[in-house]
């Protein structure tokens, strides 16, 4: 892989835009599995929020999906759907990002789940749409409602 922008200094989502390959984690029974975000994580420490990370040059999305949920979750997927694509404008710290969004839900074995990346996540948690945590990923709803509208989740 070819990534000689890293070498260069340059930041996906601040001095290009970013593109990340995004997922709704479910059990096929309604239920969302989310992260809370931990130090490490680029950004919104502490808020819970669905996995994703950035596609690496010559990466397939689905490449990126499988790759970071065996390396956040540390479990293979059952089922990959495409979901929605959006863009993701924030201020952070004062640095504006812009990251394009590829999301997908994912069905997983719910016992299979484990935190595989301890310095990026906190903690895991399954939870339904009447029992989500606080405080969520500024992001969250522009792809979890319209999971909640095509029943994905409950």
């Amino acid at each position: 892989m070819n990534n000689s922008y890293i070498n260069k200094g340059l930041r996906p989502g601040v001095d290009y835009v970013g593109i990340s390959a995004s997922f709704i984690i479910h059990d096929g029974q309604g239920r969302v599995l989310l992260q809370k975000r931990g130090p490490d994580a680029r950004d919104e420490n502490g808020k819970w929020d669905v996995g994703g990370g950035a596609i690496d040059f010559g990466e397939s999305i689905d490449e990126t999906v499988r790759r970071e949920i065996k390396e956040e979750l540390c479990t293979e997927p059952i089922d990959i759907q495409f979901l929605t694509i959006y863009d993701a404008l924030r201020e952070i710290s004062g640095t504006t990002t812009h990251w394009i969004a590829i999301m997908h839900t994912v069905q997983v074995e719910p016992n299979s789940v484990r935190v595989g990346e301890p310095h990026k996540i906190d903690e895991i948690g399954w939870f339904t749409s009447d029992s989500l945590p606080s405080p969520l990923h500024s992001q969250f709803w522009k792809s979890y409602q319209i999971a909640l509208d095509r029943g994905i989740v409950k």
